[in-house]
């Protein structure tokens, strides 16, 4: 079995299975709800998780909210997706080697129903 990179088949081999003890997030804003990434970092970051960047996804037309692995460690997106309150198992791979973070947090319509507004107080 592969993984694929761009263009570039990844070995399982060189896929790791254990989430790391630091993790780096890349949060994006896919609902277009001005202040919700912010949101989603502060409370990542209370839990542990090395934020590295906010901004904007492409569009703003993303529906649910995506977890996804950018190293090849689906360990690490299951964390975090846990940690939003997300069922791990909708964690996918895309791996790409031009990326310098681990996952990517794609934020959708359904944030609210999300932990970290859930929690909010």
């Amino acid at each position: 079995m592969k993984l694929k990179d761009g263009e570039q088949d990844i070995p399982v081999q060189n896929v790791k299975s254990h989430a790391a003890k630091i993790i780096q997030v890349e949060i994006l804003n896919g609902c277009g709800e001005p202040g919700v990434a912010d949101r989603f970092r502060d409370y990542l970051r209370q839990d542990g998780f090395d934020v590295v960047n906010v901004g904007n996804y492409v569009d703003f037309t993303v529906d649910e909210t995506m977890v996804i692995d950018r190293i090849g460690n689906l360990d690490n997106a299951k964390k975090v997706a846990e940690d939003l309150g997300i069922n791990p198992k909708k964690a996918f791979p895309q791996l790409n080697s031009d990326y310098f973070v681990d996952v990517t947090v794609i934020i959708g319509r359904d944030y609210a129903k999300l932990l970290p507004l859930k929690n909010k107080g």
